[in-house]
């Protein structure tokens, strides 16, 4: 038998290899969801298509396409433009980014408000998070 230096079945009856169970799931299902994010490729586009940029799902450059045709390399307007259109569709892709990041984390990091509940116990400490 082990001893449970909080005393008792638990402190304050929580069951700690239950929390540690569900801190482990939690840890699992966090490495599967960032590992689904750097595999996962979003685009960006502008002006209909002339530059798009893609990224990974953790936000990270991995391609940048541009039509042929839609610039002229010696006009110094026209690079000009094809910058500002490269940093337009970046922050599409990254916005598009952000959204699915919050997908595939929002559940595992909603498991956090999940600890107060089920077999786990609550974890709400005497003294300190009583209503007043």
């Amino acid at each position: 038998m082990t001893d449970n230096p909080f005393g008792g079945e638990g402190f304050g009856g929580l069951d700690m290899n239950a929390l540690l169970q569900q801190a482990q799931q939690m840890q699992a299902d966090l490495q599967a969801a960032q590992t689904e994010l750097a595999e996962a490729t979003v685009d960006g586009t502008v002006a209909g298509g002339a530059v798009t940029v893609r990224l990974t799902g953790v936000g990270d450059l991995i391609g940048v396409d541009i039509k042929a045709g839609q610039f002229d390399g010696g006009d110094a307007d026209d690079l000009t433009d094809l910058g500002d259109m490269i940093v337009a569709a970046y922050r599409d892709a990254k916005a598009q980014a952000d959204v699915l990041a919050s997908q595939k984390l929002g559940p595992v990091a909603g498991g956090f408000s999940d600890l107060g509940s089920g077999d786990a116990g609550s974890l709400k400490m005497p003294g300190i998070d009583e209503e007043h």
